[in-house]
């Protein structure tokens, strides 16, 4: 596997020992890493709610849970490019935010395919060094992202499913049990 640093574009993905239940078994997209710290987004979390419940829009995506930071904020991942101003690319095919009011505006006159949308309430952030420190005790399994992991078909899946694609060691890693004292 190539050497991975931490990046925008990385995925995190929480080894199974790890016991917060913030991030147990998730897989969080790195949007921005810096000596301002970092910021991601939780990919496997979806929440029973949808976009219409929050937002005045006509359109019910499903909302996930993006992490425990400000879980009352609204972060967007998107396929849809330079059509919103400001949206930063994150990994190939992937914009993470842009102009709110043009999103909307998309949003209630030309609503794009929910596999071009994934919608977050609050965020995982970290200190400047925070992460590195984190990475550095094990705290963190590094990955390439790809588009398909933003759009997963079947989010709670996504962590056997990246784990298996990265082989060997990691894949076993994907059959860890949930309590292991019951084994």
């Amino acid at each position: 596997m190539e050497s991975l640093t931490l990046r925008p574009g990385i995925l995190l993905i929480a080894p199974p020992m790890l016991e917060d239940p913030n991030f147990w078994r998730t897989v969080v997209l790195l949007c921005a890493h810096g000596e301002d710290g970092s910021f991601g987004l939780i990919l496997n979390r979806p929440t029973t709610l949808t976009l219409r419940e929050v937002l005045d829009v006509p359109v019910s995506y499903p909302l996930f849970m993006g992490g425990p930071v400000q879980p009352d904020t609204l972060h967007i991942l998107h396929r849809l490019g330079d059509e919103i101003p400001e949206a930063q690319p994150v990994v190939d095919g992937v914009y993470w935010g842009g102009e709110v009011e043009a999103l909307l505006d998309r949003l209630r006159t030309n609503p794009p395919e929910p596999d071009e949308m994934r919608f977050f309430l609050g965020y995982s952030g970290w200190a400047p060094g925070q992460l590195e420190d984190e990475y550095e005790a094990g705290g963190w399994i590094l990955a390439p992202a790809h588009a398909a992991n933003v759009f997963e078909d079947v989010p709670e899946k996504l962590w056997r499913t990246v784990l298996r694609r990265m082989g060997g060691d990691y894949a076993l890693l994907a059959n860890f049990p949930d309590d292991p004292r019951l084994n």
